[in-house]
């Protein structure tokens, strides 16, 4: 999508907030009542809802709010995936300046404030706030304690509330529409990891993307093992694709995870013909169960909640195994020479 349909012209918004979304009939009405109340945003914003065909009732959810709220716009996402639905919002958009939401997150009320500040102080070319997380069920709750971990995440400033500074990515984030446009937009090819993907090309053209503490918002980790496990096994498996595209990960911790996995396959086959192989996997096993119990007693300490611990090294585990697993069908896809699958996610969250 390239054609710039938009006009430049009085009266205009200065900020456009967009947002893709598939079946969220239980979370609509409390997202808009907080993305339309935000406060401290100079002039006007509109909020442009790309609908990936929802048929749970959040279509007719939506429909009704923007008939009485002028400030919304609902626009069609045949596609149904995350990256078109937001290519879609941004060449409709009218505001010079564009903030990404979702739905299954809240926002401080300057919120938007936050970013527009920051967006001008910095000159950077992408802004966002750290993923902080709220939860509700005993198993949210331990997925956003895993979620905070240094053994989940591998050190990713975005889950530090405290950071402020230079990143590889952001959360949502927000940028000028000129720059979006400059840079191509997102890529629709990436099912998941769009967010990542950009920000790569942003910062290899130069750009910086930048975290800062003020910009607060409250995410909503997966409340189901299932939930969790396709969540990681699509980060894996599109993690792939980015490092096709461009030639190297973003990061390096992006790779540890299937790094171990194959590491223990190694050992696993070479134990048959070679004995100390087997001792170096038992190692390499006492030195995993080692590390997911001291970061699931360090994790359970930092929430304040004992009831965690027992939950903890298993969630740990889904983390790293789906996201392995999902990296290795990803490198297999690409040694046989096929096309990523955009068939395995779509807008809809679980």
């Amino acid at each position: 999508m390239t054609e710039d349909n938009t006009e430049s012209r009085p009266g205009s918004p200065h900020l456009t907030v967009i947002v893709p979304c598939r079946n969220e009939v239980d979370a609509i009405d409390e997202f808009l009542d907080c993305v339309l109340d935000q406060e401290g945003v100079p002039g006007t914003y509109e909020v442009i809802i790309a609908d990936g065909r929802s048929d749970d009732g959040t279509r007719a959810r939506l429909q009704d709010r923007a008939s009485r709220e002028p400030r919304l716009q609902l626009i069609e996402n045949p596609e149904g995936i995350v990256s078109s639905g937001l290519n879609r919002a941004i060449m409709s958009a009218r505001g010079n300046t564009i903030v990404r939401m979702d739905v299954h997150t809240h926002y401080a009320k300057d919120y938007l404030a936050s970013c527009l500040r920051v967006l001008e102080s910095t000159g950077a070319a992408n802004v966002g706030g750290a993923a902080r997380t709220r939860s509700g069920t005993l198993f949210q709750s331990a997925n956003a304690a895993a979620f905070r971990s240094w053994f989940s995440v591998g050190g990713a400033k975005f889950h530090d509330a405290d950071y402020t500074g230079e990143v590889d990515t952001v959360p949502f984030g927000c940028w000028r529409r000129d720059t979006l446009l400059a840079i191509g937009l997102f890529d629709e090819t990436m099912v998941r990891n769009q967010d990542d993907e950009l920000n790569l090309r942003l910062a290899r053209s130069g750009g910086r993307i930048w975290q800062d503490a003020s910009i607060r918002l409250w995410y909503s980790p997966r409340n189901s093992v299932k939930g969790l496990f396709r969540q990681y096994f699509q980060y894996g498996y599109w993690k792939v694709a980015v490092i096709r595209k461009h030639g190297k990960p973003a990061s390096w911790r992006h790779v540890v995870p299937i790094a171990a996995m194959l590491m223990a396959c190694v050992f696993a086959v070479a134990g048959f013909a070679l004995p100390a192989a087997w001792w170096a996997l038992g190692a390499l096993t006492l030195a995993y169960l080692v590390l997911s119990l001291a970061a699931s007693l360090q994790a359970a300490i930092r929430a304040g909640r004992a009831s965690l611990l027992p939950l903890l090294p298993g969630i740990f585990l889904i983390y790293h195994v789906s996201y392995g697993l999902g990296f290795l069908f990803g490198l297999l896809d690409a040694l046989l020479g096929r096309s990523p699958s955009g068939a395995t996610v779509s807008v809809a969250r679980r």
